[in-house]
């Protein structure tokens, strides 16, 4: 077989109750030359299973592998990408679902616009009881643009391989953990690339209680880590410098705090 034209690249860990729609979704796009590629990283509920039933109804399209323990989105997501044949490689993640068309439009547009080095998407928040957000990115973002955080939604990305292996896929630190992809497109960025995000929205993202306790205080201190080292190697402005006490500022005040504000950033209009 042809190698495909997508590889979409997706580290599963405990999501047995979501696995199966995000798939779904996958198997259901209007485009159809991809493969999927899944590592398992150390799973302790039925996760792995439910992934090893559908590469045995897809082995033509579905790839499963899986770490001896738990080793972190970098270093799974870097697994992935080490057997991934796609021209382009595409994220996801393993409770989201992406609408129908998603590739279809991202494909389409990295082949019409060889000057873009990524595309990404604007989503749809939800969680157990429905939509209840929306994200706003920036069509065409500048370096600028990364100073008050990422400027592109991880999960939504289709990347041009060749790209993703210059820089040489993501960092593995304990430190960049939760902060990888910011960290990716800093250094994307850095090497003179640009990227660019369509103003659909064509994927949502589950944004629920159990991924407000993921953001934890060392994320946030890794957050705060990777905007320094970004900022340097962007060469971005002193005065930007500010935005590295953000991260720092939501460690410390209370989660319902946090939530309150989370919640009204990203409210459906």
């Amino acid at each position: 077989m042809k190698n495909p034209k997508v590889s979409i690249i997706m580290g599963i860990y405990n999501c047995e109750k979501y696995l199966s729609e995000s798939i779904d979704s996958i198997l259901n796009q209007t485009f159809r030359d991809w493969e999927l590629i899944m590592c398992d990283d150390g799973s302790k509920d039925n996760t792995l299973n439910i992934a090893q039933n559908y590469r045995n109804q897809y082995p033509e399209k579905i790839k499963v592998i899986k770490n001896k323990k738990n080793m972190g989105l970098n270093y799974t997501l870097n697994r992935c990408l080490s057997i991934a044949s796609g021209e382009y490689i595409a994220r996801q993640d393993g409770d989201d679902i992406a609408l129908y068309d998603r590739l279809e439009k991202e494909v389409t547009f990295l082949d019409n616009n060889h000057d873009y080095a990524l595309v990404g998407t604007d989503m749809v928040l939800f969680d157990d009881r429905g939509d209840w957000g929306k994200t706003n990115t920036a069509e065409k973002p500048t370096k600028h643009n990364f100073s008050k955080g990422t400027p592109f939604c991880h999960a939504t990305c289709v990347v041009r391989k060749h790209v993703l292996e210059e820089v040489e896929g993501y960092s593995i630190d304990d430190k960049l953990l939760r902060v990888e992809d910011y960290h990716l497109w800093f250094k994307i960025y850095s090497k003179g690339y640009i990227g660019y995000n369509i103003k659909e929205y064509l994927y949502k993202m589950r944004d629920d209680r159990e991924a407000s306790r993921r953001r934890t205080f060392k994320s946030r201190i890794n957050e705060a880590r990777v905007k320094l080292i970004g900022f340097r190697m962007l060469e971005l402005p002193l005065i930007t410098y500010i935005y590295i006490l953000k991260p720092l500022l939501l460690a410390i005040i209370p989660m319902y705090i946090y939530e309150y504000l989370h919640r009204k950033r990203f409210l459906k209009m």
